[in-house]
């Protein structure tokens, strides 16, 4: 089974969210955005739900200065909603780091750990343009290395052998 979390950064802590939007209305030239929401989100695999639950406050949030949650945040439905992920065979720091976290707290064998970024948009005045969406992916997804990931929660984390 494949647990998530969402973990955002707390208002005042939320610095990248807010020099993201800068960026997008300065660089872009997206007037009518009124923010932007950054929350890492990671999928666990190979776990159990009682270490998993033990670990969010020690490897995947900073009570501190991050909110964690076990379902996607609350949006407007306004909002534009996209994550984005690393391609298959790029190395994702964040992720590797988090499963080798765990092994250590567990003393036992290391969970398959996926990491994406959700991006929450805001507009002013209702919605983005699908122009503005189109050039904040282009903006934010660097196509070598990542893509745009699915909302949705994967059944699995394995990757199955090419045949």
């Amino acid at each position: 089974m494949v647990f998530r979390v969402y973990v955002e950064k707390k208002d005042g802590f939320d610095v990248s969210a807010s020099q993201l939007a800068q960026e997008l209305r300065n660089i872009l030239g997206i007037k009518n955005l009124k923010s932007a929401r950054l929350i890492n989100r990671y999928d666990v695999d190979r776990i159990d739900e009682e270490l998993f639950k033990k670990t969010i406050p020690t490897v995947f949030s900073e009570p501190q200065t991050d909110n964690a949650y076990l379902e996607m945040p609350e949006y407007c439905s306004n909002d534009t909603v996209f994550a984005v992920e690393f391609l298959p065979g790029q190395f994702d720091q964040r992720a590797d780091s988090a499963g080798e976290c765990i092994q250590l707290i567990s003393r036992g064998q290391r969970p398959d750990v996926k990491s994406a970024t959700v991006y929450i948009l805001s507009a002013e005045d209702g919605k983005l343009s699908d122009e503005d969406i189109e050039s904040v992916k282009s903006y934010v997804i660097n196509p070598v290395e990542a893509r745009e990931a699915d909302l949705a929660i994967p059944e699995t984390l394995e990757t199955k052998a090419p045949a």
